[in-house]
């Protein structure tokens, strides 16, 4: 039986990167640490550690179990929180990651509704792209998140993940030079010859996949996640991008051009550790989370389009 708190060491010293910031983290002395880790291994018989110089290195082994330890100490953490909100809705308190356009658009509408339906239960919101917001969930630093996936894309095998919704892309140009009401990733090869503009890791590789089954390699000389920034420099002429319709519900510069890219979409993910029923807090945010996302970007088989789609011009 591996002992949480031994466990607890290895993980600070993989997160930490030395046996010195491990103890100062877990406010114990180096000679506590060092005991800890030689009967955890003891416990499990394996080498995790071994010494380089004057420091300690994390072996494979103690790599792999340092990262399970990550997500074992993140559900109990989680496992505490739900025994502490349980007792009433009243006490509850919900940790909610978001990526940055959620954050703007969908994240007003969470802690309205949540406010209104259930006004003792305190929320914490935070902004993470992605994969952040997953490594928070995993190491117990937040609740939920809400995340994103394009097509091929998966979450971690560690995380509960639910697809809430349907985020369209739309192809961002100079004013004037693609007045067009749809265009297919097929039509993406008439601008080979353009800069690109590149957002956040996910979005690039989907970009770049999107741009490969169009049949060339974009150019890409800007790299920005700020979706403001990306279409300032596309307003005075610099480059094009595919943009997702949140973000261009977030702000919409006067001086682009957007066209709809027929079948392209980034699916909204909710994710949550361990399987359903959640925790009575954790459960009355995840409804408020699922009601608004599938109101604003619902499924493609949702019964009507977005109402954050339509742009101004």
């Amino acid at each position: 039986m591996i002992d949480v708190n031994r466990l607890q060491v290895l993980v600070a010293l993989a997160k930490y990167g030395t046996a010195s910031a491990a103890a100062e983290a877990l406010h114990y002395s180096q000679p506590t640490v060092s005991h800890h880790l030689k009967r955890l291994e003891a416990e499990t018989g394996a080498v995790l550690v071994r010494r380089v110089g004057r420091g300690l290195v994390l072996t494979e082994e103690g790599v792999r179990l340092a990262a399970r330890g990550e997500e074992i100490l993140g559900l109990m953490s989680r496992a505490s929180t739900e025994l502490a909100s349980s007792i009433s809705l009243q006490s509850g308190h919900v940790r909610l990651a978001i990526f940055p356009s959620g954050m703007a658009t969908l994240a007003p509408r969470i802690v309205t509704e949540l406010h209104s339906r259930h006004p003792g239960l305190e929320l914490d919101v935070v902004e993470a792209e992605p994969p952040e917001a997953e490594a928070l969930l995993i190491a117990g630093e937040v609740d939920l998140a809400v995340t994103f996936t394009y097509a091929g894309q998966q979450c971690s095998d560690a995380v509960t993940s639910q697809v809430l919704g349907e985020d369209p892309l739309y192809l961002v140009t100079p004013p004037a030079r693609y007045p067009k009401s749809l265009v297919t990733l097929t039509d993406l090869a008439g601008f080979e010859d353009d800069d690109w503009l590149a957002g956040c890791e996910r979005c690039r590789v989907y970009l770049v996949s999107a741009c490969d089954r169009a049949g060339f390699a974009p150019k890409i000389r800007f790299a920005s996640d700020d979706y403001v920034a990306a279409q300032s420099l596309i307003a005075v002429g610099h480059g094009v991008t595919m943009l997702p319709g949140l973000a261009l519900a977030a702000h919409r510069h006067p001086d682009v051009e957007v066209t709809r890219v027929e079948g392209a979409v980034r699916s909204v993910r909710l994710l949550s550790l361990g399987r359903p029923p959640l925790p009575p807090a954790l459960d009355a945010a995840s409804a408020v989370v699922r009601h608004v996302v599938a109101d604003v970007v619902p499924l493609a088989d949702g019964s009507r389009d977005s109402e954050l789609a339509v742009f101004p011009a």
